[in-house]
This record gives C-alpha cells, structure tokens and sequence, in this order.
C-alpha cells in the first residue's frame, strides 16, 4: 500500500474548499486504480497534538476516492465537536486515514465472554443498541488501554450509560491499515 496518495488526497480535498480548485479524480483512479474499489475510511485530524476533527464510513458504501474526500472534507468543517477549520490552522493539522475492513458482528454470552474475544490495541469496535450506535477505532486503545474504560466511554459515546454491555448490545469489531503523517 503506498501511503503518499491517501493522505495527498485527503489534504487536497481539505484544500479544494478554501481555493475553489476541484480534484481530477480520474487521474488519481488512473495512477491508483485501488481508489476505484468500494472501502470505507475514517480520516482524522489533529492540531498540535490534539483532536481536530475525526469522521468517517463504517461500511464500504461507495468508492475509496469518494469515500475519502468525503471524510476528509467533513472532519475538517462537518465535524460537530469543532468549529470549522480556518485557513490559518490548514497548513498546521496532521492527517490520518484509516482504511477500514469489514465489521464482524461477535457472538458472545457476557462481558467476560466478549474481553476473551476483544484483541485490545487491533480491534476497532462498533457497539450498537437499538438506536444507540457508536464506534471506536483501534487508535482509541492507546487512550483508553483497558477493557473496562474503553467500554465505558464506548458506552456513554453511544448514549447508553457507562456500562453498556448490562444491555448485551451488538458488537462488531473490524481493523484498520494505519496511514499517518510524520
């Protein structure tokens, strides 16, 4: 996987919205024809050290191209945690994509059942509960290095308490290929 097109791509798709130039995706497709394949991602940003913005597919709906440029323009301005990023902060934030692979819905009979099935630092993690649904990418284990408090904050991001797995809520893991800039 070469890693320079995504994030090119990414900051390109940032950067179409402050100089009002467009992206010739058919060149891209022709030099990387993997862009062309159906892939969902998650691109986050950071500005000095800190979460920027951070938006994403969980599901491989359309093409990695589209899907790409698509998250990279919302975690920059879309991201509701955030005001819009300016002109000024473009230059400074660091991009990462996440390549996603598909979720997997794990079978489980209790919490101690699922921490057997959960590989801490590899797995991202969608919880879903009825209408509840969050999700947290294999990143977040650095922060939140335990079983326990990574299904709490999981939880209350989801809106269903920090003890979400007393609902036996589905959940899928899925993995990510990692690319970040220096």
């Amino acid at each position: 996987m070469i890693a320079l097109p995504y994030l090119r791509l990414a900051r390109e798709a940032i950067a179409t919205k402050f100089n009002g130039s467009t992206i010739d995706k058919n060149a891209y497709l022709n030099q990387y024809p993997a862009l062309g394949l159906k892939q969902a991602t998650f691109v986050t940003l950071t500005l000095h050290g800190q979460l920027r913005g951070c938006i994403g597919s969980l599901i491989a709906h359309r093409l990695l191209i589209d899907d790409l440029i698509s998250n990279a323009q919302s975690a920059a301005f879309h991201d509701s945690r955030f005001t819009p990023l300016t002109p000024s902060e473009c230059s400074d934030i660091k991009i990462e994509v996440s390549l996603l692979s598909e979720p997997v819905l794990l079978q489980y009979t209790d919490a101690e059942d699922l921490k057997s099935k959960i590989h801490i630092n590899e797995d991202g993690v969608i919880l879903r509960h009825g209408n509840y649904q969050a999700t947290f990418l294999p990143q977040v284990w650095e922060e939140l290095t335990d079983f326990e408090s990574f299904f709490a904050h999981l939880g209350m991001k989801a809106g269903i308490g920090s003890d979400p797995l007393i609902y036996h809520p589905e959940v899928y893991t899925y993995q990510v290929e990692k690319i970040k800039e220096d």
